[in-house]
C-alpha cells in the first residue's frame, strides 16, 4: 500500500505526472490552488503501487511517496 502526499500549493498543474503514471492514479482536481493552477490530486489509491514515478517525474518536487513496509506485515 502506498500513500502519495501532494503539496497543491506549489503544484503548477504540468501533468508529467499524470502523463507517466503507470497505473493511471492521478488527475488533475477540481479546485484551484492560489496561483490559478488545478493540481495534481490521487484519484485512484488503492491502484497505486508507489513506483515513485509521479515524484521523480515532478519538476517542482511537490510529490511525496511512501510505501508500507510489507515484511512487517507478513512476518510470522
Amino acid at each position: 500500500m502506498a500513500h502519495v502526499i501532494i503539496n497543491t500549493e506549489k503544484c503548477k498543474a504540468c501533468m508529467l505526472c499524470i502523463v507517466f503514471c503507470p497505473r493511471d492514479c492521478l488527475a488533475l482536481g477540481e479546485k484551484l490552488n492560489s496561483r490559478g493552477f488545478h493540481p495534481a490530486t490521487l484519484v485512484e489509491e488503492a491502484r497505486c503501487s508507489g513506483c515513485r514515478t509521479c515524484a521523480m517525474m515532478c519538476p517542482d518536487v511537490c510529490i511525496e511517496v511512501f510505501r508500507e513496509d510489507m515484511s512487517a506485515t507478513t512476518a510470522p
